[in-house]
């Protein structure tokens, strides 16, 4: 539950983030004030697109069989992953240009009254942050809920919005402890270990489907010092794809997906900074 909780806090922040700047670009200016019933239609269509994938994916997986379900959960599982580092990469990249790419955006849209412009500016906007989570959260979760897992899963999903809104609230006074910059940090760790763990459990599926070897299995036990399916074990097993009793294969993949990341993000680093270097030698 708290894998929900946490993934719907951090895109809600995003997503919250995305509507605030618009939200406020759009009151400060004349021309503007006209476009504000068409940001809300927007988040609303971004939100309604992100609830139709939902009910695709549940549709889906209700259709399969228990082999197919199975391949379905190892298929979204890796899927994630790789969603939660493309945006993790895609925030390093972007992040400090938002804002402006945003507000260039509405620009263009309000200049020309385009407001069905802004209205699609708004909804893909929103629905990639509802469509990610969807797939996040899919990727973490079993079909076949039952009932009172069920309503675990929405009360987890409401206390995660009820912290992004205080969260934001919080971000959007200021300060020097907590900031924008200190939050996205925080949080990218977060998400790259969270990203480890739907990586570990798609590789269970792919083992349980006797599709990855498994090598030597398993290649220790750690039971006896940190129990996975408990405490800080559990913990460590739903947020960074601990596991007691790992397969050789699991570890050689878990490795090397970290080396993967290690990389990309340094690469990231070297791009950005270069970027800045360039643009500030040409303002001056």
């Amino acid at each position: 539950m708290e894998q929900v909780a946490f993934i719907v806090w951090r895109e809600s922040v995003e997503a919250l983030l995305v509507v605030g700047i618009l939200y406020s670009w759009l009151s400060a200016t004349s021309d503007g004030h006209r476009g504000l019933r068409w940001l809300w239609g927007g988040v609303a269509a971004g939100l309604a697109l992100a609830g139709a994938l939902a009910l695709v994916l549940l549709g889906v997986s209700s259709w399969l069989s228990d082999n197919g379900q199975e391949w379905f959960q190892a298929i979204m599982g890796l899927v994630a992953c790789a969603l939660v580092v493309q945006m993790v990469l895609w925030m390093r990249q972007r992040g400090r240009s938002l804002r402006h790419e945003l507000e260039r955006g509405a620009a263009q849209q309000v200049k020309g009254s385009n407001w069905w412009g802004l209205l699609l500016l708004v909804m893909i906007a929103v629905a990639r942050e509802g469509s990610e989570t969807v797939v996040f959260l899919y990727g973490m979760i079993a079909s076949g809920e039952t009932a009172a897992q069920a309503w675990s899963l929405a009360l987890a999903g409401a206390v995660g919005f009820a912290l992004a809104l205080l969260t934001f609230w919080i971000l959007q006074l200021g300060g020097k402890f907590i900031t924008w910059r200190r939050f996205f940090k925080l949080t990218e760790a977060l998400l790259l270990l969270l990203a480890s763990a739907l990586l570990v459990n798609g590789l269970d599926h792919l083992i349980s489907l006797d599709v990855l070897p498994t090598l030597v299995d398993p290649i220790w036990n750690s039971s006896w010092l940190l129990d996975g399916s408990r405490g800080v074990g559990k913990i460590l097993a739903d947020f960074a794809g601990y596991r007691a009793y790992p397969a050789l294969s699991v570890l050689l993949v878990w490795l090397a997906y970290w080396a993967v990341v290690f990389v990309l993000l340094n690469r990231t680093g070297a791009r950005f900074t270069q970027t800045s270097r360039a643009s500030t030698v040409a303002a001056s």
